[in-house]
């Protein structure tokens, strides 16, 4: 399976920016294989079975969890596009129920990056692409948001 954007270009038409879902979809992931691996060294500290299985057991179910919070994350940021052609903007999330937007640069009146304090230091943010008479279309978590709205102002 190939990229969206790949199968919609029209004919002249170029990719100048893509980018994607943050990493940040990551960090429960990584929060609860940490709570795995600490659970894990406690159960070596006790010398009694009934502590070190009651610690086996809770690192078991933070691992499933964290591998199940990796692969939801991975399969996020495999099934998220964002890009900008010489023409558009076309955002694609989903897989078998997939929601796309498709804005032309003709008809981009504005775009707002919105960021926290930790996406600023991590570099990323929300961005809503506003345009002449066909509303506003917010994009969520992506990574490298100014660099993307530059892509979209500069013509």
């Amino acid at each position: 399976m190939g990229r969206y954007i790949d199968d919609i270009l029209q004919p002249g038409e170029k990719v100048l920016y893509s980018t994607n879902a943050h990493w940040i979809f990551y960090l429960p992931a990584i929060a609860a294989w940490v709570v795995a691996i600490v659970f894990l060294v406690l159960s070596r500290m006790f010398v009694t079975d009934t502590p070190v299985l009651l610690c086996l057991s809770l690192a078991a179910i933070s691992a499933i969890f964290a591998l199940y919070k990796m692969l939801t994350a991975w399969f996020h940021r495999w099934t998220t596009e964002t890009d900008v052609t010489n023409l558009r903007v076309v955002h694609k999330a989903g897989f078998i129920k997939r929601r796309t937007f498709e804005m032309s640069l003709d008809k981009v009146e504005s775009v707002d990056v919105n960021q926290s304090i930790l996406g600023r230091i991590l570099n990323y943010g929300d961005v809503t692409v506003r345009g002449v008479g066909e509303g506003a279309e917010t994009i969520k978590t992506i990574a490298s948001p100014l660099d993307f709205r530059n892509h979209i102002t500069a013509r």
